[in-house]
């Protein structure tokens, strides 16, 4: 038996488990292509931008701007890009930037989480609709007699559905976990590299601070004479 027999056979639900199956099907392709263009990357652009910000913090700026097709990219230079700003607009910026990519990374579980959660329960509707016209159809005085030998056919076929259902659900599934998984450690990394990036640009400002107070001593001397 063929793919388009078992359509044929699996009853009604099997056309919106087709458009379920096709929703899925888009929705891991384009996420796996994002995927695949980033997770080698992120690691390094980081590693790049902070090692240029322990020595200078235009240059660092440059590298964060250079990566902006990167999440990790636009995530650094959000912050980078600002003009000598207090610490706390610093993290600030860092924070939500990485709650804007991290959204992004996100795109699509929403579609995952709707077929999981719709496709069983398609299938065990055809399934039961197939039993209805199987069953429906025996008569109490056919019961033992070869009238009921198709019953049985009928039975596995409305089965058909179900199982359609819950293939696309598994496969569903195992995609949205694994494209959890690879959210979940790019929020560890941002979390990683948001926090040594801050922590060099307090150490930057601490040092700043001094030396600005110092030249503030004579103006406001002058306004006290």
């Amino acid at each position: 038996m063929n793919i388009p027999e078992l359509f044929a056979r699996g009853g009604i639900a099997m056309w919106p488990l087709l458009l379920l199956s096709i929703l899925a099907l888009g929705t891991i392709i384009e996420r796996i292509w994002f995927w695949s263009k980033i997770l080698t990357r992120e690691r390094e652009v980081a590693g790049r931008v902070l090692e240029a910000a322990r020595r200078d913090w235009s240059a660092a700026s440059d590298i964060a701007q250079r990566a902006n097709p990167l999440p990790m990219g636009r995530f650094l230079s959000a912050a980078l890009q600002l003009q000598t700003p207090e610490p706390e607009v610093f993290r600030l910026a860092l924070e939500t930037a990485a709650n804007e990519e991290l959204a992004t990374m996100r795109r699509g579980e929403k579609v995952l989480e709707a077929v999981i959660a719709l496709s069983p329960l398609l299938g065990l509707f055809g399934t039961v609709v197939g039993l209805i016209n199987s069953l429906g159809s025996i008569q109490l005085s056919q019961l033992g007699s070869d009238a009921t030998a198709g019953t049985a056919l009928g039975i596995g076929e409305a089965l058909i559905s179900t199982a359609t259902g819950l293939v696309i659900a598994i496969v569903s599934l195992a995609f949205y976990r694994l494209f959890q998984g690879f959210v979940y450690g790019q929020a560890k990394v941002f979390r990683q590299s948001g926090s040594e990036l801050e922590l060099l640009y307090r150490q930057a400002w601490a040092k700043q601070q001094p030396s600005a107070r110092s030249l503030k001593r004579p103006n406001s001397e002058v306004t006290q004479a």
